[in-house]
């Protein structure tokens, strides 16, 4: 008798897995794909209206999995020191670890998990998204048919759901306070969400006076970010940069819109969480 399988995708509000899910949904609807969310509790609004737009599309409900202890909680385990790219606590204790909590049963049982991951075919696969354990199967859709970025886009055009909101300002989803911002969209956070700015600021001021060596933004705090000058100063510096890339751009004939350009593509920084952004 052959053991139970279950087909599972994760959702982070992001692009690449909500076009994933689509395609899954359109090329293998004889898959009984279970989606699932992991909530940190500090995502954006767009991110949650966006979820519900694909529930719509997919005509299921995503199964959302919520840590047993939230944001604060850890933040006092790790003595008050704040998550960043040298130690991502965040990532582990808030994303991996309630997807491990919920599917170990599962495997303990000698269920096969197969887990759809939304790297793209114009990626790099890395080896620290492969499973350690043999019941847990690792699938690249994207990757096996070389869908890149711009399928990506013609996806989610194509299932009428288009990009998330924050797209307009901000490239990734995730923490409000993710430590991956490039200083433009913590400006853009500040004048899009002030209340998110203003609890990341309140973190990072308590865990400076706690000794954490970090601060949200690399080389400054949030405090002296948001001065007008600074804000001023960045700003400029990333249309300058805008304005350098597109001289260098080719359009597109085949696409009547421009694709978007991701901010970490703009400023070289393909890092990031992949459990969080994608």
């Amino acid at each position: 008798m052959a053991l139970k399988e279950k087909h599972v995708l994760g959702l982070s509000g992001g692009r690449d897995s909500a076009a994933l899910a689509v395609y899954m949904r359109q090329h293998h609807p004889e898959i009984d794909v279970e989606y699932f969310f992991t909530d940190t509790g500090k995502e954006l609004p767009e991110v949650y209206e966006y979820l519900g737009r694909l529930e719509g599309f997919l005509g299921k409900t995503i199964h959302k999995l919520n840590p047993d202890r939230d944001f604060d909680f850890w933040l006092k385990q790790y003595n008050d020191f704040l998550p960043s790219a040298q130690t991502r606590w965040c990532t582990r204790q808030l994303k991996l670890r309630p997807f491990e909590q919920w599917v170990r049963p599962m495997l303990d049982e000698g269920m096969t998990i197969y887990s759809y991951v939304a790297i793209r075919g114009d990626e790099e696969y890395r080896e620290g998204y492969a499973s350690k354990d043999k019941n847990l199967v690792v699938k690249l859709p994207f990757k096996d048919a070389g869908i890149d970025k711009a399928g990506v886009l013609d996806i989610l055009e194509g299932a009428g759901l288009g990009l998330p909101k924050y797209y307009k300002w901000r490239t990734r989803s995730g923490c409000t306070f993710c430590f991956y911002q490039q200083k433009i969209e913590w400006v853009r956070l500040m004048e899009q969400h002030p209340e998110a700015f203003e609890e990341a600021k309140s973190y990072e001021k308590d865990a400076v006076e706690h000794g954490s060596p970090f601060t949200w933004s690399q080389g400054e705090s949030l405090e002296e970010l948001s001065k007008p000058e600074r804000v001023e100063q960045i700003k400029e510096g990333h249309e300058q940069r805008l304005a350098r890339q597109e001289s260098m751009s080719q359009p597109n004939p085949l696409r009547s819109d421009s694709e978007p350009l991701d901010i970490d593509d703009l400023y070289g920084n393909a890092k990031g969480c992949l459990a969080c952004h994608k």
